[in-house]
This record gives structure tokens, sequence and C-alpha cells, in this order.
């Protein structure tokens, strides 16, 4: 028998992504409630309590208020809002995270998907922190740039739109108040006791991200090599089917592909992931000087959003991982 499935807010982006994902299972039946119901808060609830999986693909106030509609002991979440995502009894949605953590996802009822600027850091800093080659009480930056789908309706609405006459407005930096929404769950996730300063940016294309954190290596305990980092990262990634790390030599042979064009290299691509669940990682350094950059690319709506949301089902309903996610 086939695994009922609601998605709750399945008109909106993520929804939407989440269900080109699972229409060709055959394991799964996804339902969608009468389109003339759909503010009915009495069917919504009858819906929500009817099936095996919930994914609540709304606003924070509106899962929140999903959630409490749930009754019925047996119906799991998943929450790709902010909602729950430092929450008390929830499970952090990043299978790849830590030792175990995947076991922890599988027996969880309540999953909250992390967010797209998030998995990049997260996956870049916390087995570094948990190596020791970044202290808990590092000050670290993290910046990057995304497609304009990760904003919401009214921000897709208008990149869709010519830009002013006045300006070409390609890239648009924001999080100016320092009070980031992902900010909470890069902190309790990585170990750091301390938020990284957070400076994104939104870019004039749709879909696709890159999230970098530049590292002070003479200012790290022990002074470890850009090569350090690597070993560490591709330790803890080993054998895992989404995430990638860069070897040495792959990066020597990036590094050196456009050093006649400024160093640009076209791996490190925003948009070279769309469409599937990877997440590629990249360490640059130069030891003489001291200094990192660790790179993690990744789409903002993939692995960053609905790819995750699917993994995680499949996960929690004891079903292969991968099933109906593509890789590059």
């Amino acid at each position: 028998m086939a695994h009922r499935i609601f998605i709750d807010g399945e008109a909106g982006t993520t929804g939407l992504q989440i269900r080109q994902r699972l229409a060709d299972r055959r394991d799964l039946e996804v339902v969608s409630i009468d389109p003339a119901r759909r503010k009915d808060a009495d069917a919504r609830a009858e819906l929500l309590n009817s099936v095996d999986v919930a994914i609540l693909c709304l606003p924070d106030e509106g899962a929140r208020e999903a959630v409490a509609m749930i009754e019925n002991p047996d119906v799991r979440v998943i929450d790709p809002s902010t909602a729950h995502r430092t929450a008390p009894g929830w499970v952090f949605g990043f299978p790849e995270m830590a030792p175990g953590h995947r076991e922890a996802i599988a027996a969880s009822k309540r999953v909250t998907n992390p967010g797209c600027w998030s998995t990049g850091f997260i996956a870049l800093v916390a087995p570094l922190v948990r190596a020791g080659l970044i202290p808990a009480e590092a000050a670290l930056s993290v910046h990057g740039v995304s497609g304009y789908s990760g904003g919401g309706r009214g921000l897709i609405e208008e990149f869709e739109q010519a830009p002013p006459a006045s300006s070409a407005d390609a890239f648009r930096p924001y999080g100016m108040t320092l009070a980031h929404k992902h900010l909470p769950e890069m902190v309790a996730y990585t170990g750091l006791s301390h938020p990284p300063i957070f400076s994104p940016a939104v870019g004039r294309y749709a879909q696709g991200m890159i999230v970098e954190v530049p590292v002070a290596l003479w200012a790290l305990p022990g002074r470890p090599a850009a090569g350090d980092l690597r070993a560490a990262l591709s330790e803890a990634y080993v054998g895992e089917a989404f995430v990638q790390v860069a070897t040495d030599l792959e990066t020597s042979q990036l590094s050196r592909a456009r050093a006649g064009a400024g160093g640009y290299v076209q791996a490190l691509d925003p948009e070279a992931l769309n469409g599937t669940n990877a997440l590629h990682l990249q360490v640059f350094g130069d030891d003489a000087k001291g200094q990192a950059r660790l790179l993690a690319v990744l789409d903002n709506l993939g692995k960053g959003a609905s790819g995750a949301a699917v993994q995680n089902l499949n996960l929690m309903l004891g079903l292969d991982e991968g099933e109906g996610l593509s890789r590059p």
C-alpha cells in the first residue's frame, strides 16, 4: 500500500518542487485538499490527520497552526519553514550533518528542514568544529549569492520583471539588520558560541547558490593548513551520495585552470547543481598567507529546500534515501 502524503501549501515554490519530485513515485500517494475548501480549517485538519506524512510548505505561523491541528499520533511531519528549526522535540533534517543523525531523522515524528544558506554553512563548518580545527569561540563570517527563487513570491515577481532602466540590479546584498532567520540554526548545529557575520545577496537569476566561509588559518589553534580542513571535510562525508568534497588535486587543477582570467573557476557557478540534490564543497587556501576559503555550491530549491524534504521523507518512511532525487 502506498504511503499517503499531504503537502500543505503545495502551490508555493517549495511545495511545487516537492510535488514534482514525487510525481512519478508509485510507492507514494500525494493527496490534495479540495481547492474550494482550501481555507476551511476543518477540511484541512481532517486531511492533516489522515496521512502518513504532512509536509508544511507554509509561512512560519501557518506551519505552527498546522502542527497544532494534528492530533493523530501516527502522523509524521516535515516542516521546511523556519518555525521549528531549533525547537525542542524536532530533529534537524540534514542527514549528513553528523554521525547517527540519519538514524535520528528516520526515527522522528517531527523533522524540520534546514534553510538553504545554513545547509552550506553547517556542511562546511560543523565537521571542522567537531575535529577541533575551528574553535567554538571562532569569529567567522559567511557570505554568498542565491537565486531569487529563495526570496518568496514577492521577490520572484519583482525579479522576473525587467530591471529598472537606471540599473541592471544584477546583485542585491540584503540582511543588513544582521538578524537573518537562518542564524540561530547556524549556531545551534555547528557548535559555535557566536553567530557568524552573515552577508547574503540575491542575484538576478532564478535558482542555485554559492556559500563561502573565509577562514584566517593563522588565527586558529595549531595554525592548520588548508589541506587539514579539506581532509577533515572529506572524512566527514566519505561515502555520502549527495555531498562531495573536492580533492586536493581537483582543487589545484581548478585553481590553475583559469589563472589567466583572475582565477575564475567554472565549477563554482552557483547554477551548476540546479535540479539536483547535490552539495559540492571546496577548500581553497594559501598556507603561506595563512588563509583559506571554504565554498559550498547547491541548488537552493534542491538540497536547500525541496530535495532535502524528499530525502527526509524517504528516511522517515524507511525507503531508499535517494528515491526521486537526482545527482549531477
